[in-house]
């Protein structure tokens, strides 16, 4: 019996010193956490170095979010946050920012300066908690060209505070035929034009988080030429909305995977993902959550969803919900309080990458 005991004891340790070899090997690893249609997405070089982009919403919600951000951090074995990109000032991209200073040492703040979209509570953040933030630690005011350093991994960024990467990077620039369809949209003069956007380069892999950024800014970054080129994996922009994702930077930017952090009743809808699903080479799209703006006839498989609905419905609704018109009276969406489920990346230098949904353990590698 002694014998056996020890056998299984060693058996567990191999187990163990295996799965943790994998986990702390030359891989790059990434977390897209669930904040309920806002955005944190948590990077980790092979030397343990992060990068967090955003930090969800705040308010009532700033503790549920950082929870959630904070389970990744321990899942990556974290003890500080090394470098933290605010992409631009909304709510959902700021607003657990206090919380998670309290609970984690952040070493290096980034953003893109001022907001430029007029809002009391924002403001009083930005003179106030942030700036006691920062004073503290470095803080560095994006321009594209700027380059973050994350030990092991190139990070670039491309967008900041309207302004676009002017020089293609290297072995992009070719001529863009997705340029010649495009449609501009209204001007957007509010934040989401003002995301810092980056393009990460592991060896082999590139991966791209362009924020918010809106169609007619990716339009200036990627006409006449594409000055990305090519990347492995994309971090859909704007939580997977049709005023962002326009065909000239998707499909000229050919992702061989998309990630999307959607909400409920925020992104997925028919435009967007008719452009996504359209993406010459993609070989899948993942969601952080089921999206009700999809209905039937867009959304993914529910093995590639991280997020359901809470009171699932016997039947998946055929038809795309309408989402409500701004100052309505239809309600607020359905919050999701519960349990929280990512979608994890491990990334390797030959350009070779597994995606993970945690909620049902499905994985495929790329």
């Amino acid at each position: 019996m002694r014998a056996l005991f020890q056998l299984l004891l060693l058996l567990a340790l191999a187990t163990t010193s295996a799965s943790a070899q994998s986990r702390t090997g030359d891989a790059l690893r990434i977390y897209l956490v669930d904040v309920e249609g806002g955005n944190a997405t948590l990077f980790v070089s092979p030397a343990g170095e992060s990068l967090l982009i955003d930090t969800g919403n705040g308010g009532a919600n700033a503790a549920r979010d950082v929870g959630r951000i904070m389970a990744a951090v321990e899942d990556a074995g974290l003890q500080q946050i090394d470098h933290l990109i605010t992409t631009h000032w909304h709510g959902d991209h700021f607003g657990g920012m206090t919380e998670l200073a309290a609970r984690i040492p952040i070493r290096h703040f980034i953003d893109h300066g001022p907001s430029v979209q007029a809002n009391a509570t924002t403001e009083a953040f930005l003179e106030g908690a942030y700036r006691d933030l920062y004073s503290q630690a470095p803080h560095t005011v994006a321009k594209p060209g700027d380059t973050v350093p994350l030990s092991g991994v190139e990070v670039t960024v491309l967008t900041s505070g309207g302004a676009v990467l002017q020089q293609p990077l290297p072995g992009a620039g070719e001529p863009n035929r997705y340029c010649t369809d495009f449609e501009p949209q209204a001007e957007d003069l509010g934040e989401n034009a003002q995301s810092v956007g980056i393009h990460m380069v592991f060896g082999q892999f590139r991966v791209l988080h362009l924020g918010d950024l809106t169609v007619n800014k990716e339009f200036d970054l990627m006409c006449p030429a594409n000055r990305i080129g090519t990347v492995d994996l994309f971090i859909v922009s704007h939580h997977g909305q049709p005023s962002s994702n326009a065909a000239a930077l998707v499909h000229a930017i050919e992702p061989r995977v998309a990630l999307m952090n959607n909400g409920t009743r925020k992104g997925g809808q028919p435009e967007a993902m008719t452009i996504l699903h359209a993406t010459p080479g993609l070989e899948d799209l993942w969601q952080l959550h089921f999206s009700l703006l999809s209905g039937q006839e867009y959304t993914v498989p529910g093995l590639f969803t991280a997020n359901l609905v809470d009171e699932q419905p016997d039947a998946v609704p055929r038809a795309p919900m309408p989402r409500p018109a701004p100052g309505t009276n239809a309600g607020p969406p359905p919050s999701h309080n519960g349990p929280a489920s990512w979608i994890a990346v491990e990334a390797h230098r030959d350009g070779t990458f597994t995606v993970t949904n945690s909620r049902n353990g499905f994985s495929k590698t790329y």
